[in-house]
């Protein structure tokens, strides 16, 4: 019960920026130039114990695929209510994505963190591509992925 009402208060703060205070902030991904398709993407926030808390965006559009996002995956079950209207087209080799998007201030300094699963097709399915916790001390500062991420920055 508890990680339900934890990631309806995540659900609520992304849609309901209204109704809780929040920061607006700007997620840049830029890909590494590799081989291959675009990536699927998916970001998600996770305690500190690394427990699923929600969806913050997925980019790619074919469901088939998202099981080849593994921590997402098996955290969410492949449930697609999880990133019901707030997917985008994948993101391709050398590319730059940016996301602005409003994020509860609950989330910042209180040991959430950010994490990004990647997949090219004919490629590698990375789990933690990127983790980066949610704290006010990482705004703006760049972090390397493991594989497909060349750079991720959350301002």
């Amino acid at each position: 019960m508890k990680s339900f009402i934890s990631t309806l208060a995540l659900a609520a703060s992304l849609t309901l920026p209204s109704a809780v205070v929040a920061k607006n902030v700007t997620l840049t991904t830029e890909m590494k130039n590799y081989r291959g398709p675009g990536a699927y993407l998916v970001l998600y926030v996770a305690d500190a114990n690394d427990t699923y808390m929600g969806t913050v965006w997925m980019a790619g559009g074919k469901s088939k695929y998202y099981k080849h996002l593994p921590n997402w995956h098996r955290a969410t079950r492949g449930d697609l209510a999880q990133v019901a209207g707030i997917t985008g087209a994948s993101v391709g080799s050398g590319r730059k994505h940016e996301l602005n998007i409003e994020l509860s201030d609950a989330l910042f300094d209180a040991g959430y963190k950010l994490h990004i699963d990647t997949s090219v097709e004919d490629g590698r399915d990375v789990a933690n591509d990127v983790v980066i916790p949610l704290t006010s001390a990482n705004m703006g500062k760049s972090v390397r992925g493991k594989r497909y991420i060349k750079s991720f920055t959350l301002k």
